[in-house]
């Protein structure tokens, strides 16, 4: 009786160590920014007496599946680059803990839910855009990645639909307005993708990826590129407000939120460092979700 019991803990216990296995494999943090971003954008769009919930709900948790699908795919192609890499290497992939093979008939899984949600629950042109965004990221930002920087370029376009399948989802096509919240999505991942390349330089290295503009050289060239794309977001942050999108609040938020993000930029070009670089990547994780924080806040 002893040895049964023992022999289901044991069952159970690896059963939970695979569906968490499985989890890991769907990068939930960066998925859930995909839903909360796609999840602001229907917001921003909605207009009505009430938002409708439940096509909100599906629309976060389709974003969450697609781009785990695509993130999946990502790390099939990657498993032997990933490999050399120390922030990769104890990945469920690399280490087996997921077979290939696993990995590939669960990709196609969260995909066609996901995509399959969008498509009751939202509409036809949110559900395109959605597949698009999974075949940029999945087989052309990946393929990309060592050939040179144009990659970050092209994960970007991927990597801002959220916000602009929430916009499509809520008004059923496209206007200036999410186009506007696209925008300021897209350029805001260049500092963000550049100073995470900076920091991760020498473990990319290992895998043949080149992310870094300029030659791929961590200089004052690349730090100055980081400036720009960074000064772009103040007047960007404003754009919501003079469409009347959202307040006036929104935009003092937006301001002070881009001109501190800008100021970490000087830093790095004094000091082109890691640390400096460092304090970018931290400061673009903050800078995004609290300025779509203020943009709902001001909406609602």
């Amino acid at each position: 009786m002893q040895y049964h019991s023992s022999q289901n803990i044991s069952i159970t216990h690896l059963m939970l160590s695979y569906l968490k296995n499985l989890f890991v494999l769907l990068k939930p943090r960066l998925s859930f920014l995909v839903a909360f971003s796609s999840a602001f954008g229907y917001v921003l769009g909605f207009s009505g007496s009430g938002i409708n919930y439940v096509t909100l709900s599906f629309l976060s948790l389709g974003g969450f599946l697609v781009s785990g699908s695509a993130v999946i795919i990502n790390q099939i192609i990657e498993i032997e680059y990933d490999k050399k890499m120390d922030r990769t290497k104890n990945r469920p992939l690399p280490t087996g803990k997921i077979s290939k093979q696993e990995a590939i008939v669960f990709a196609i899984l969260v995909g066609i839910i996901g995509l399959g949600l969008l498509f009751i629950y939202t509409n036809v042109l949110t559900t395109i855009l959605s597949l698009s965004s999974l075949i940029l990221y999945s087989f052309v930002y990946t393929a990309l990645k060592r050939v040179g920087p144009i990659a970050v370029f092209v994960g970007a376009l991927p990597g801002a639909l959220p916000p602009l399948l929430g916009w499509v989802a809520a008004t059923n096509g496209f206007s200036i307005e999410g186009w506007i919240i696209f925008g300021i999505q897209f350029i805001w991942q260049f500092p963000h993708f550049w100073a995470i390349a900076w920091v991760a330089d020498d473990d990319y290295k290992k895998a043949g990826f080149k992310l870094l503009p300029s030659g791929g050289k961590k200089d004052l060239n690349t730090a100055i590129q980081i400036m720009i794309y960074t000064l772009f977001l103040i007047p960007l942050g404003l754009l919501p407000t003079l469409f009347g999108v959202t307040g006036i609040y929104s935009a003092l938020v937006a301001t002070i939120c881009g001109v501190l993000f800008l100021s970490q930029t000087f830093y790095l070009m004094k000091e082109c460092s890691k640390e400096a670089a460092l304090k970018i990547m931290f400061g673009s994780f903050l800078y995004l979700p609290i300025v779509q924080l203020a943009y709902l806040l001001d909406k609602i």
